[in-house]
């Protein structure tokens, strides 16, 4: 990792892994990994292969979308599957509830952990990749491992198209 020092969200995930059995696959991201398109370039994979984990808003309460790098998620199926209206969270939502900025929210070592909902393509993935608390960190698993970790709802939030 050229020597930086990880930050205190990349320890968390780092910890969150360890802590739930998974190897400490996080690696860097040197050119980032802000979009699924820069993530996929860094670790030389399919785009649909680079988790998304995007943070909804539902009242107070956050609510935590594992997707496909290349599926857009569709709000209303989201909400449907909460039972209540949600929306995008902003900057400052998203790291109160999640301990993230936006760019590496991971899909593990939140601060509380949130309802969390797991797109059911990724399960024709392997390997799949995720932020790891940070736009230049990422970390290799298998989606089965993941909705493990993080006891997310499988669940279809694919927008059709």
């Amino acid at each position: 990792m050229s020597g930086a020092k990880p930050s205190g969200s990349v320890e968390r995930v780092r910890a969150a892994l360890l802590a739930a059995g998974h190897a400490d696959t996080i690696t860097a991201a040197p050119e980032g990994a802000r979009t699924a398109a820069e993530a996929a370039a860094a670790v030389g994979c399919d785009v649909a292969q680079i988790i998304k984990s995007l943070v909804f808003r539902a009242g107070e309460e956050a609510v935590l979308v594992i997707a496909s790098g290349a599926n857009r998620v569709d709000p209303a199926k989201v909400a449907a599957i909460v039972g209540a209206p949600i929306g995008r969270a902003d900057a400052a939502f998203v790291r109160e509830k999640t301990g993230f900025a936006i760019g590496g929210v991971a899909p593990v070592g939140h601060l509380a952990p949130p309802r969390t909902l797991f797109d059911r393509d990724l399960l024709a993935l392997d390997p799949i990749w995720a932020a790891a608390g940070s736009p230049s960190q990422v970390f290799r698993t298998s989606a089965e491992a993941l909705l493990r970790i993080t006891g997310g709802t499988l669940a279809d939030i694919r927008e059709a198209g």
